[in-house]
């Protein structure tokens, strides 16, 4: 089974506001950031899947700001995929401030896999391997 393991960085200066916080606009930025990650903890990089002819097109987003980041302070992304069926995947999000443990915000996405003409595919038949990755991070607990 798969490991998944949170995703960590610093607030990059251009990525604040007139307010000195970080706009928005990037806490979606971050979410996509960490399920880049999951990818690659899986084994199973974007390109690579792309190169199999699946896409992985985000069907919905939603973020809850709860607390501001501002330039430079750490944070770390705990994701954690709530729903995979094969052909759709939803993760949930929370970004919490590394050095004081404060919750920044709490994120979800869908996703949908698909063929290149934006066809849903299921995975489970066509892609075994790629179905047996996300269901064991799926069926997997958050490592610290």
């Amino acid at each position: 089974m798969n490991k998944i393991y949170p995703y960590k960085r610093k607030v990059y200066y251009y990525e604040t506001d007139k307010m000195s916080i970080m706009h928005h606009s990037n806490y979606i930025r971050i979410l996509e950031e960490t399920r880049i990650s999951i990818l690659n903890q899986a084994g199973k990089p974007f390109e690579e899947i792309e190169a199999l002819g699946i896409l992985m097109p985000v069907l919905s987003v939603d973020c809850q700001y709860k607390s501001p980041l501002r330039f430079d302070d750490e944070f770390t992304v705990y994701p954690k995929i709530v729903k995979f069926n094969g052909t759709i995947m939803e993760l949930d999000y929370r970004i919490v401030n590394s050095t004081t443990g404060k919750l920044c915000a709490e994120g979800h996405s869908t996703h949908c896999f698909t063929d290149t003409s934006l066809k849903p595919i299921r995975t489970k038949s066509k892609f075994p391997e790629i179905y047996r990755i996300f269901n064991d991070c799926y069926e997997s607990e958050i490592t610290d």
